[in-house]
């Protein structure tokens, strides 16, 4: 899976898992994305779209029928 939306470019972030011990190990945050069906320079596409994109109309989802 791409983890990265085709709108804004937003992906995964690597930072810290810490225990209560403050023991420290690598994780990775990653964005909210949905596969969905998009309008792309006049055609339609699937691609992942993260939520905060869908949710501010940043993108243009493609009919059910055309």
């Amino acid at each position: 899976m791409a983890k990265k939306c085709v709108s804004c470019g937003k992906k995964p972030v690597i930072g810290h898992a810490v225990s209560h011990s403050n023991k420290k190990s690598l994780r990775a945050f990653n964005p909210n994305l949905q596969k969905v069906n998009i309008v792309l320079a006049g055609k339609k596409i699937k691609a992942y779209v993260c939520t905060k994109c869908l949710k501010a109309g940043k993108i243009v989802k493609a009919p059910l029928r055309a």
